[in-house]
């Protein structure tokens, strides 16, 4: 099989793959943040998902925060300026699974998760009546989206940020100088977006090791390394397609080579992907696209 190499590393060649990396939804969108700075494109292109000015209703989820009340009224403020009308729903565990609850979902158009510590986020929702009200609003077309740990959750599996065991150096802490078996905490998150796992902050806090790893540990699942400022919007039964002002890196390992279980960690053949605004990615080809020169990063473009 030729490979291509360009801009987007070993891009352009169907891999016959299997399917994997869709979302659960049937009719809406995700659309997710890689953290840092929201740009305006980013914050109107999710109201525009939602319905638009005067139509959206979003639901904003700042559990994730460890300052809920601020961090949610800072986002409604934000996302009132451009038209939605928003609700702060802030949950515990034991409201996520009082069925009572899920009302709150009625009529939302979008939901939206702040950054923060995804831990908790993904504590609070997993497996509660809650998290299938949010699922029945994504089949029913509403927009789910987050940014930094609320990007990190979308994945079935879940990178929580810690290392299991010490470092090289005998540390513990949130860089991962290595590549190695068993060093990445991952757990299972909310599943919006099945066959993959999701990293944030990608480019600008140097986290290509720890994805990597965790991608040749999982090999049936895609890494996508999301950077700051940077989205990801997952299309029905379409390609995902980046916005923003950075890259998203994917990684696709479902047919590599790898090492023996008891060997180091290594991988052959690894597919590798930096997409700036403007490309595509069809995670069941395994095929990405490049923007044509000089073609604006249109989020409403095909």
């Amino acid at each position: 099989m030729r490979k291509v190499l360009s801009v987007a590393l070993l891009v352009g060649t169907g891999l016959g793959a299997p399917a994997c990396g869709g979302s659960t939804q049937a009719g809406g969108h995700l659309f997710i943040v890689g953290g840092g700075e929201q740009t305006p494109e980013l914050v109107t292109r999710f109201v525009e998902l939602a319905g638009g000015p005067g139509r959206a209703r979003i639901a904003v989820l700042p559990m994730a925060s460890s300052e809920p009340d601020t961090s949610g009224a800072e986002k409604a403020a934000e996302l009132r300026g451009l038209g939605a009308e928003v609700t702060v729903v802030i949950l515990t565990r034991a409201e996520a699974e009082d069925s009572a609850q899920v009302h709150r979902l009625d009529g939302m158009t979008g939901i939206w998760f702040t950054g923060g510590d995804q831990v908790p986020l993904a504590r609070i929702l997993r497996g509660t009546p809650v998290l299938a009200a949010m699922r029945q609003r994504l089949a029913a077309g509403a927009v789910i989206g987050g940014t930094s740990a609320g990007a990190a959750v979308m994945s079935d599996s879940m990178l929580t940020g810690n290392q299991r065991r010490p470092d090289s150096l005998g540390y513990y802490g949130d860089e991962f100088p290595e590549i190695a078996r068993g060093a990445i905490e991952v757990v299972p998150g909310l599943g919006f977006l099945p066959g993959t796992i999701v990293d944030q902050h990608f480019i600008r806090r140097e986290r290509a090791n720890r994805l990597l790893a965790a991608v040749l540990e999982r090999p049936s699942l895609i890494g996508v390394g999301i950077d700051e400022g940077t989205a990801v919007e997952v299309v029905p039964d379409g390609p995902w397609r980046v916005i923003g002002r950075s890259s998203v890196v994917v990684y696709d390992a479902r047919l590599a080579g790898r090492s023996a279980p008891d060997a180091a960690l290594g991988g052959t053949d690894i597919r590798l992907h930096v997409l700036p605004p403007g490309s595509t990615f069809d995670p069941r080809a395994g095929r990405a696209r490049l923007p044509a020169a000089g073609a604006a990063a249109d989020p409403r473009s095909p």
